[in-house]
Order: C-alpha cells, then sequence, then structure tokens
C-alpha cells in the first residue's frame, strides 16, 4: 500500500488571500409595473386611475392598480368588481403581457450593466448582488441612484430600491418608501436590529395574514416582539422549524446568494393559502395549477427536467417533500400535472394543509439528446404524443400570454391519457 504524504505549504510561500468582496444587495421593484406601462404607452392616462385585469362585469381580479387607483382602496388580487365598487370611473384594461415581457427584458439588461449577479423573481423586480462592482467613492447608495436614473432615461419608468447586506433586508427596504423609493439598511448589527424593530411582523417572510394575526393574539405585533423571545420560547408558539426561521430574519440574518439564470438548478412554484385547507379536491386543483406555472417557465427557459418535487407543509409547519422521475425528461404540462398528482396522492393526506409546492429539477443538459421510445403500435407512437402535446402547450401559452392566466383552466384530471 502507497502511503499518501500531505504537503501544507509553509507560510512564506502560501499566496496572499485578497479579502472578500463586502455583501451589497439590491432589491429593484418597479413602481405599478402594468399599470405604468400602460399609462406609458397611452399618455391620456397618466393621473387617471387605472386597473390592469379582469373587467369589473366578468369574475376575476385585479394584477395591479396605479398609484392613483390605489387612493380608493384599490390593490391586487381583488376582485374587479370591488375595485369598480371603490372606483366606478377607473380606466379598467386587460393586461398585454407580451408588452410587459419586452419591458422587463430591457430592465433586466440595464441590470445586467451593473453586474452579472442578476436574480429575477418576477416579471417586475429582482434581486443584484453588485459587491464586485463597489469602488472608492461608489458604494452601494451610488450604485442604486445610477440604476434608478436610467430606468428613468431609458424606459421612463420608476423603480424603488432597497439597499442592504442580503437579501430579507434589501426586499423589506425597497417595499418601504415607493413608488420611487431608496431605502438603504445599515451594516451593523445594532443598527439592523433598531432598523427592523418597528415593523410589523408580517414583513417577515413566511408569515401571512392568518399566522400573523396568530401571533398578535400572544402580543407578538412587531419584529421587535420577535427579537425580545429567545428561540426556544418563539418554538412553544409556533414550532421548532418556523422559530428558527423567523427568529433568525427578526436579527435581519440571511446568508441566501443572488442566483442567477445559470445557477438556477430547479423551477418551482408554490401556494400559502390564507387558511388552512380541508377541501383536498381543492388542493389538488391548486396543484395542477401550480405544475402548469411551472411548465410554462421550463418551456420559456427552453429547458427539460428529470424529476418532479412537491412540498406540502401542514398547520402546525410540518412540512413534507416527496420526489419521483419522469420516464423522459420533460416540459410538458400533462407529465408534470400527472407526476405531481401522483406524488400528492400516495401521502394520502387527511389533514388541513396550509401549503402545497411543485417543482422540477435535473435540467437535461444542452449536449444531450433527448431519448425517443416509440411503442409498438404506430397510433401510441410517443414521438406523435410528445409533439402534440407540445403544441398544446405553445398554444395554451400564447393564450395565457395575450389575455392572462384565468383565460384557461383544466378541469377534473383523470391521467395523462
Amino acid at each position: 500500500m502507497k502511503s499518501k504524504t500531505k504537503v501544507t505549504p509553509t507560510k512564506a510561500h502560501s499566496p496572499p488571500v485578497p479579502p472578500a468582496a463586502p455583501r451589497r444587495i439590491l432589491h429593484v421593484d418597479m413602481d405599478a409595473f402594468f399599470a405604468a406601462i400602460e399609462q406609458l404607452d397611452r399618455p391620456e392616462l397618466r393621473g387617471r386611475p387605472v386597473v390592469v385585469g379582469a373587467p369589473p362585469d366578468r369574475r376575476g381580479v385585479v394584477c395591479t392598480a396605479s398609484y392613483e387607483a390605489r387612493r380608493y382602496g384599490i390593490h391586487s388580487a381583488m376582485p374587479s368588481r370591488t375595485a369598480f365598487q371603490r372606483c366606478p370611473h377607473a380606466v379598467f384594461l386587460p393586461p398585454r403581457f407580451e408588452r410587459y415581457a419586452e419591458i422587463s427584458g430591457r430592465i433586466l439588461a440595464i441590470f445586467g450593466r451593473f453586474t452579472p449577479l442578476v436574480e429575477p423573481v418576477s416579471i417586475d423586480e429582482a434581486f443584484l448582488d453588485v459587491g464586485g462592482a463597489l469602488r472608492p467613492g461608489r458604494d452601494g447608495v451610488a450604485i442604486a441612484r445610477e440604476l434608478k436614473r436610467r430606468l428613468v432615461d431609458e424606459i421612463h419608468l420608476t423603480g424603488s430600491v432597497g439597499v442592504a447586506p442580503n437579501k430579507f433586508l434589501a426586499k423589506v427596504a425597497s417595499d418601504l418608501h415607493k413608488p420611487d423609493g431608496l431605502t438603504v439598511v445599515p451594516t451593523d448589527a445594532d443598527d439592523i436590529l433598531h432598523f427592523l424593530a418597528p415593523l410589523p411582523v408580517g414583513r417577515i417572510w413566511g408569515v401571512g395574514k392568518v399566522t400573523a394575526e396568530n401571533l398578535a393574539r400572544l402580543g407578538i405585533r412587531t419584529i421587535g416582539d420577535v427579537q425580545r423571545l429567545d428561540e426556544r420560547t418563539l418554538a412553544r408558539f409556533t414550532g421548532a422549524t418556523f422559530a428558527t426561521h423567523i427568529w433568525r430574519l427578526a436579527r435581519g440574518l440571511d446568508d441566501r446568494p443572488v442566483i442567477t439564470e445559470q445557477d438556477i438548478k430547479s423551477i418551482s412554484n408554490e401556494e400559502t393559502f390564507e387558511e388552512d385547507r380541508s377541501d383536498i379536491a381543492g388542493v389538488r386543483q391548486c396543484l395542477i395549477e401550480l405544475a402548469e406555472k411551472v411548465g410554462r417557465r421550463l418551456r420559456a427557459s427552453s429547458k427539460l427536467a428529470r424529476t418532479a418535487v412537491i412540498k406540502v407543509r401542514f398547520s402546525d409547519f410540518r412540512t413534507l417533500t416527496r420526489q419521483g422521475g419522469f420516464a423522459f425528461p420533460t416540459a410538458g404540462d400533462r407529465e408534470l400535472i400527472a407526476a405531481g398528482l401522483e406524488l400528492f396522492d400516495r401521502l394520502r393526506i387527511s389533514q388541513p394543509v396550509r401549503l402545497i409546492g411543485f417543482g422540477v429539477t435535473g435540467f437535461l443538459g444542452e449536449d444531450e439528446r433527448l431519448p425517443w421510445q416509440p411503442s409498438l403500435f404506430p397510433e401510441m407512437d410517443a414521438r406523435r404524443r410528445t409533439e402534440a402535446a407540445r403544441a398544446l402547450d405553445a398554444a395554451v401559452d400564447e393564450l395565457r400570454g395575450r389575455y392572462g392566466s384565468d383565460i384557461l383552466r383544466r378541469g377534473d384530471w383523470g391521467g395523462p391519457d
């Protein structure tokens, strides 16, 4: 047996280790994005209340409301009929997702001039890690101001920016002074505690309306109230896993990196219900819709996935995940839905569900070829069926891109055949 000798370089010959670049994260959130684009394209709408979404005479919800409309209490996800009751003279417009995607692409191109580390969160917001772009006299605030100027000069739209040491703090900051805001979070640990303390506990990721109400009954209304509790005490109220989550964020602790498109290893969507749901059929329908959203994102990114993953969280924050492979790498809705429902049904859930999620991973590499498995019978040929399903998915994507995700809805699902 050969002996292994470990050679450790002496200190004199060790290359100097450069200091790590400071983390400086920007979160950019465009202001009333859909409505702002409509006012940009139609100058006669500027200064008027504009609501983008379903028309008030149909069942549907508001996608985005201009700030003029928000003064009447109109907000996203509100039924359009309610919005009309609050502001009958508002201008209601159908969404034009192709136009919004075009503007979003131009905005991302601007972000890319500042740093390659850009993580789009949605069509109108993104995280940027600008730590590598810092220079003497050009700190994160200077970069944020320059970025905001370019958005106005080149796109003619405003965005609100949070500047912070991590993603959670940057996201909180960008939402504090909208529209056209610029909020800077301090870097000192004690100053971060003071910054967060007066904010409502609902500002913490994962604390929705129902959780905030439950915490309020315990006297926990602000992030400062969370800060005053030790983690063990908090766990008695919320469970150990969720206690760790909110305890860390209440102190501004978040070490997640900015994930660029090239780094993405999975695509997922999830839904947290306002109230825990006991109707399993309704939860399954939500899972179908999540799988369709994932499928659309997969196809938009030209990816094929090998593995499906579901996540189910209950009222006590106990969380189950299950995963399973596809017969062939796919981006088709039918295969995604069938896999998600199969994994869900295996769990035999009999208690209320707080959250349901669906995702895919194990993407096919660009240099790999998709294997085809023809059946013994021409009329059941896998290639033909896949091509037909692909054409159907493309048609559905186009319709939803033009008229919104509610234009089509799958009914009861009996399987992929």
